[in-house]
């Protein structure tokens, strides 16, 4: 019996902390800036626990009866709470509301478990003992939580399967109970019932959990959704209209079809053909193998290294018929070695040199992303940059993002680099920017690959100019322990929404 009651303790301090996990992870996927939204939500979670703590003195009988309850009522409202969220994403204008308000409803009802366990409990142990086993195994849940989610949880089941699993598990804490305090209860088989019915409607929304976020991403997106794919770090969706596929990271437009070849032939081209005898190429990010396609367009390279976090995402542009077809095949080619690995952590231990780099990293939307722009991560990078050697990272719009754009800039020359911003025109997302840079000069190529659809040598000059609309604003440099780039680039594209509705 006490095993058991200290299980329970356990499961119910897990099914809480993945709660409050799966809000934040949710949150930051779909609105960005994931310091904020962790922050904020965690803070509220944190202060709804405690108003149902304080609640938890005004329960004065049938003690288990109102435990089984709450745990019925956690089951429901955790259980459905990323497929309401999902649904409200895509359906409402009142996602932060309705967030907001389940991180209160389930804080308060997760507040009101423990202490009254404990009362439950107080005739089974002494108090010392009450209070040390029960925060114990409290502790030891949310420890168990926080290593599963990120582990299991989030890559294998998904944030929506996810949660009705936990909300399976609070159904069953509460059913168990009812065997466990069955001579303290009152309307047993109400209960039962009561367990079952919601253990069943769990059940089927684990079934339909994938036709759940079709719907979603139906509603979310414009065009046909043709694939959807969860990974341990994002949430994958390609669109197709016609001939224009489109790929979505956490509902943030990566590219269009139609048009990637001018992104990915800026992006490359003005570098690398300015690197005379460039043999060894590192690509940071870009796990979609586009960036790679160009890149073996030089026949002379002897190598090149992608490092990409996500191996859902290489993997998945290395085998998709209709992907690999897009990128040509890159990242399977004999030349191409593909890591999968934190860039900044990689380009810390390895010793490699490179005479040319490219920096593809998605824009800078929280603060993890935004670490890959900073002062320290570009005198990494520069470590591993030949003499003679050049880098190029996608740096936003000089149009719709102009500070942040600048920013990048300033905060390359910070790290001692010599910086040569340039932008092209992307129909699917306007003026885009790049920065070249290098420890020296850069000279213009005279000539480029046969075959490109967008550039040519008569054209490179001209995206290194820049109209007055696009020119040069102030900007701090974008450091690891103050990172303005996230502000400006929150506050820019949040102008740009506003402008937009």
């Amino acid at each position: 019996m006490a095993v058991l009651l200290l299980v329970t303790i356990f499961l119910i301090a897990a099914c809480g902390l993945v709660y409050e996990l799966l809000a934040g992870t949710l949150a930051s996927y779909l609105l960005g800036d994931s310091v904020l939204q962790f922050s904020t939500i965690i803070g509220s979670y944190l202060f709804a626990m405690g108003i149902g703590s304080y609640l938890s003195k005004f329960i004065g009988r049938g003690l288990v009866t109102r435990f089984i309850t709450i745990e019925l009522m956690v089951g429901v409202a955790g259980g459905f709470s990323s497929t309401i969220l999902f649904l409200a994403f895509a359906y409402t204008q009142g996602f932060r509301v309705l967030l907001y308000a389940l991180v209160g409803i389930i804080g308060v009802l997760v507040g009101l478990e423990i202490p009254l366990m404990m009362r439950i409990l107080k005739d089974r142990f002494e108090f010392r003992d009450l209070v040390a086993q029960v925060l114990t195994f409290d502790y030891l849940g949310a420890l168990g939580a926080s290593l599963i989610f990120p582990l299991w949880l989030v890559p294998k089941l998904g944030l929506v399967r996810g949660a009705l699993f936990f909300g399976v598990i609070n159904v069953l804490v509460a059913l168990w109970t009812t065997f466990l305090f069955r001579e303290r209860i009152g309307g047993l088989v109400g209960l039962r019932a009561a367990c079952l019915v919601v253990l069943v409607a769990l059940g089927i929304g684990m079934s339909y959990a994938d036709h759940i976020l079709d719907i979603a991403d139906g509603a979310l997106y414009a065009d046909e959704v043709i694939l959807a794919r969860n990974t341990k770090y994002q949430r994958i969706v390609l669109t197709k209209h016609r001939d224009d596929l489109r790929l979505f990271l956490n509902a943030h437009l990566q590219f269009s079809s139609r048009d990637e070849h001018r992104y990915h032939e800026a992006l490359v081209h003005p570098g690398l053909a300015a690197v005379a005898g460039a043999k060894h190429v590192l690509v940071l990010g870009g796990g979609d193998g586009l960036a790679v396609r160009e890149i073996l367009k030089y026949p002379r390279l002897e190598s090149i290294t992608l490092v990409d976090l996500d191996p859902g995402m290489t993997e998945l542009f290395s085998t998709h018929p209709i992907l690999k077809g897009l990128n040509q095949g890159a990242l399977t080619a004999p030349k191409v070695k593909v890591i999968n690995s934190d860039a900044f952590p990689w380009l810390d231990a390895t010793d490699r040199m490179f005479d040319f780099i490219v920096i593809d990293f998605p824009d800078p939307t929280n603060f993890s992303l935004g670490k890959l722009y900073t002062t320290a991560f570009y005198r990494l990078m520069a470590r591993h940059l030949n003499e003679g050697g050049l880098a190029v990272a996608q740096s936003t719009s000089p149009l719709f993002a102009r500070q942040s754009f600048w920013c990048i800039g300033e905060t390359m020359k910070q790290a001692g680099l010599k910086v040569f911003p340039y932008h092209a025109y992307v129909p699917a997302f306007g003026e885009w920017g790049f920065m070249m840079a290098g420890k020296r000069e850069y000279v213009l190529p005279t000539s480029l690959p046969a075959g490109l659809k967008f550039l040519n040598a008569a054209l490179l000059p001209q995206l290194f100019q820049f109209p007055e609309d696009m020119g040069p604003v102030p900007a701090e440099p974008n450091r690891l322990n103050d990172q303005v780039l996230v502000r400006y680039y929150e506050r820019e594209w949040r102008e740009v929404s506003d402008v937009a509705r």
